[in-house]
């Protein structure tokens, strides 16, 4: 089944947010746009850069009524000790989800089954709770968050109106296509 506007399937976490462990579920992502961002794993080194261009960024993903989860398969408790060693973990806002199970990981179809991790894979979804934006990366490839916002408001401008679609490199306030037979061949 294609993921792309598939709901997102049920699961049951603990988080480490703001200096508590929290629960987290599926039920969590809807009424709101959330980002669900896998990362291999705490103490490593392309994902604190990850994960702290998110956290530089993420006034304007609330701004935009997003919220970001991080996800790996290490533990709540490892994303504590991470928070509470790490500069650049530590001015993280959001919650990071353990996923020692690998329930979450299989459901969004990121595990490496034979390493026990994640890979780098970043899932937009719409308050609805179907995924709208899919992006996978190998492990040595870091993801940036500006881009990340750009196709968030993509997808929101398309929600919004529909029988528009938003071309490549658009950015918001930009033009934006109304598909019909008139465009056909003249783009």
């Amino acid at each position: 089944m294609p993921i792309i506007n598939s709901q997102v399937k049920p699961f049951k976490a603990t988080a480490y947010h703001q200096g508590k462990f929290v629960e987290v579920s599926e039920a969590d992502l809807k009424g709101k746009w959330s980002v669900v961002f896998f990362y291999p794993a705490d103490f490593t080194f392309v994902c604190p850069t990850e994960l702290g261009d998110l956290a530089d960024n993420y006034a304007e993903f609330k701004d935009l009524g997003v919220e970001i989860y991080g996800v790996s398969t290490d533990t709540h408790f490892t994303h504590k000790a991470w928070h509470d060693t790490s500069d650049t973990i530590g001015k993280i806002q959001y919650p990071l989800i353990g996923d020692p199970t690998h329930v979450i990981s299989r459901n969004f179809d990121v595990l490496i089954e034979e390493a026990g991790i994640a890979d780098r894979g970043t899932f937009v979804i719409n308050p609805e709770g179907q995924i709208k934006i899919v992006e996978l990366n190998d492990g040595g490839v870091g993801r940036d968050a500006s881009e990340l916002l750009r196709k968030i408001k993509a997808a929101q401008y398309v929600a919004a109106h529909p029988g528009e679609v938003c071309p490549a490199k658009w950015k918001e306030g930009e033009a934006t296509l109304a598909p019909s037979l008139d465009l056909v061949g003249k783009i």
